[in-house]
């Protein structure tokens, strides 16, 4: 799940990263959340804009459904931004890298369209391949694929202990990581 708040060009990003110092550890023991990473996008650091995205990979849907209507936590991204339009996909495959154990400081995620009129077993299934292939790289963190059937879009998202190399996506600076459940969520 992921919803994606685009902020003015003179923004101050430093107010996203005082929310997320104080507010960020609220989630690190979240019931049914496996991961949640703080994410953000600052002009500042050369990105094109300025925006706070988190990225959430839960271990059951009645704990995103906790979280967005249950008062808590959703409410107050609302009051301090109006509602988003939150993303969600349906999780495929999640994988720990070689540095699961090393804190993650940055993200990419790539999206793409499967084609249409075919069966969507065969780019899922070679998605999957390329998961295996970008976790055993150096300096990932974990990475996970979703499928979105409404649109039939495919994410690839990856945390990474350092700035990642030439991959494709967005990338992202990773202010606080919550992983409650990740003992249930990555398959060692």
């Amino acid at each position: 799940m992921q919803y994606e708040i685009t902020l003015p060009a003179d923004y101050d990003m430093g107010i996203i990263r005082r929310r997320v110092e104080t507010l960020g550890a609220r989630t690190d023991d979240f019931d049914g959340l496996g991961v949640k990473a703080y994410l953000v996008q600052d002009q500042a650091n050369g990105s094109t804009v300025n925006q706070y995205a988190p990225f959430y990979l839960w271990n059951d849907t009645a704990g995103m459904s906790r979280f967005l209507w249950g008062g808590a936590f959703f409410s107050g991204i609302c009051k301090s931004f109006g509602r988003p339009i939150v993303r969600h996909w349906t999780g495929v495959e999640t994988l720990t890298g070689p540095d699961i154990d090393q804190p993650a400081v940055a993200a990419t995620k790539h999206t793409l369209m499967l084609p249409p009129d075919i069966d969507p077993a065969e780019p899922v299934a070679e998605a999957a391949e390329v998961l295996r292939s970008t976790a055993a790289m150096a300096g990932v963190h974990s990475s996970a694929i979703a499928v979105d059937p409404t649109r039939w879009e495919l994410v690839h998202f990856t945390l990474w202990s350092g700035e990642p190399g030439i991959v494709p996506g967005t990338r992202y600076q990773v202010l606080h990581l919550s992983t409650p459940g990740t003992k249930d969520l990555f398959r060692q």
